[in-house]
């Protein structure tokens, strides 16, 4: 490819568009790996409470205080989508 025809390319396409397209993304890749992370939680949290019952009130404490941290980051690509969208 053209080093004319990439800088033509670029020069199409909008930084408005680029914006929507950096938030989409964000959103998208940052509540897959928050859904991904609360699901591996909550499937070990379960796992564990069923090996040693007598452990629940521990495991549950622990595994609130993961399920905070992990949709802190959907949170997180959620406020970047909207400083993304906010820029003009």
């Amino acid at each position: 490819m053209d080093t004319n025809t990439v800088a033509q390319t670029a020069q199409m396409i909008s930084p408005q568009a680029l914006a929507w397209l950096g938030a989409g993304l964000a959103v998208g890749l940052g509540t897959l790996g928050s859904g991904v992370g609360i699901g591996i939680i909550f499937g070990k949290s379960i796992e564990s409470a069923a090996r040693q019952p007598e452990a629940a009130p521990l495991i549950n404490r622990m595994m609130y205080t993961g399920f905070a941290l992990v949709e802190a980051q959907a949170l997180y690509a959620l406020l970047i989508t909207f400083l993304l969208l906010a820029k003009k």
